[in-house]
């Protein structure tokens, strides 16, 4: 039962968490690239190109359901650590704050930041490059704990599986 426990739970980290990290990672930079149009008279403007707003909107969504979606890797990682016997191993409580700190991450600061900009480049506003770097500086931190708690399921400090 604890390998297909621990099947699940990594099956579900590679198919729920992978979207995330990636899209997250891809939606400061395809903000920047949306074009806002410039009113008539003020210069030459191509116009929101519609394509890339939709970009944007299903990088958003991509987040927003893979995150939902995500749930299940720490249910199926509690259920695999209890089927262990390991759930007052410091690895494992080192990767349950962790895991803890990357969603609150992306609820808290991530997919709020997200909405915020899709507004206004749904409501065709101009987005300040300062405001995508900080939503890069959150997903980069985000995607980062999530690289450390994937280290800390490979390594395991003091396993018996030798690795």
């Amino acid at each position: 039962m604890t390998k297909i426990l621990l099947s699940l739970h990594v099956l579900a980290a590679i198919i729920a968490i992978g979207p995330v990290t990636v899209a997250a990672s891809m939606f400061p930079p395809a903000a920047r690239r949306v074009t806002v149009p410039v009113p008539a008279g003020a210069g030459a403007g191509e116009g929101t190109d519609a394509e890339d707003v939709g970009t944007v909107r299903l990088l958003h969504r991509i987040c927003r359901v893979y995150a939902g979606l995500g749930i299940a890797v720490p249910v199926l990682g509690f259920a695999t650590a209890a089927a262990m016997g390991v759930l007052g191993d410091a690895w494992l409580i080192t990767s349950i704050a962790l895991t803890a700190a990357a969603a609150g991450l992306l609820i808290a600061f991530v997919l709020p930041r997200q909405e915020e900009l899709l507004e206004q480049l749904t409501d065709r506003q101009p987005v300040e490059p300062a405001r995508t770097a900080r939503l890069a500086m959150f997903t980069g931190l985000f995607n980062l704990l999530w690289a450390t708690v994937t280290v800390l399921m490979i390594v395991r400090p003091g396993s018996t599986t030798g690795a």
